[in-house]
């Protein structure tokens, strides 16, 4: 198919198919930025975890150590609300320090995702106007009767194009969507499973220990 033949396919949908460009170029450059963000995100939150796995106790120079690596991902934010703890806090002081520190990353992880789900909402919508538009031309024809059927049917064919279009990019969208919710969801848990690490690494998992106690003399 031409350039030619795209233009002219383009105008006969009233310009939707250049709208349609643009929303698959907006529809990319979010895919692209979203799974390369979250796929760094979650690789150095795993192996944050596998450090902290390794040891039982932390102090400011390990929290120092791990945070040169990690400052500017979320995970960073609870390493340095850990470091300017006071000493002398407890348990459920810094836990939510840490809640804290954690909920205030969260949002930024689907950072721009509403822009990739509108276009999945509107790509489809976007491409039945267009193939509407389509048919208008092609059923305008049959006012001259020296146009044959085929006329018709070869200007419907060209008007569904743009549904066509519309369909696709909602499908690509979708399937990268979802699967970057999975992302997001998982780096969550992660930011979780650090926050109980960092809390149990500096007061012990005998505080731990004992609410599991607790809760089961009541059940």
């Amino acid at each position: 198919m031409t350039i030619e033949k795209l233009i002219s396919l383009a105008n006969a949908s009233g310009g939707t198919l250049y709208l349609m460009s643009v929303l698959l170029l907006i529809a990319l450059t979010v895919i692209i930025e979203r799974t390369r963000y979250l796929f760094k995100m979650q690789r150095s939150g795993q192996e944050l975890i596998d450090r902290l796995h390794g040891v039982t106790s932390v102090d400011a120079e390990f929290l120092q150590a791990a945070l040169v690596s990690h400052q500017h991902l979320p995970h960073g934010s609870l390493l340095q609300a850990a470091m300017i703890e006071p000493k002398d806090s407890g348990r459920d002081t810094s836990a939510g320090h840490l809640e804290e520190a954690l909920m205030r990353e969260v949002p930024l992880l689907d950072r721009s995702l509403w822009m990739l789900d509108t276009v999945i909402t509107l790509a489809p919508l976007l491409g039945l106007f267009g193939t509407i538009i389509g048919m208008f031309g092609a059923f305008s024809v049959l006012g001259d009767v020296q146009n044959a059927p085929t006329q018709v049917t070869g200007g419907i064919a060209e008007a569904l194009i743009a549904t066509a279009s519309g369909l696709f990019i909602a499908m690509i969208g979708l399937l990268f969507f979802n699967s970057l919710n999975v992302k997001v969801r998982l780096i969550v848990h992660q930011l979780e499973v650090l926050k109980l690490m960092l809390l149990n690494r500096r007061f012990g998992t005998a505080a731990s220990e004992e609410l599991v106690r607790a809760k089961l003399k009541i059940v």
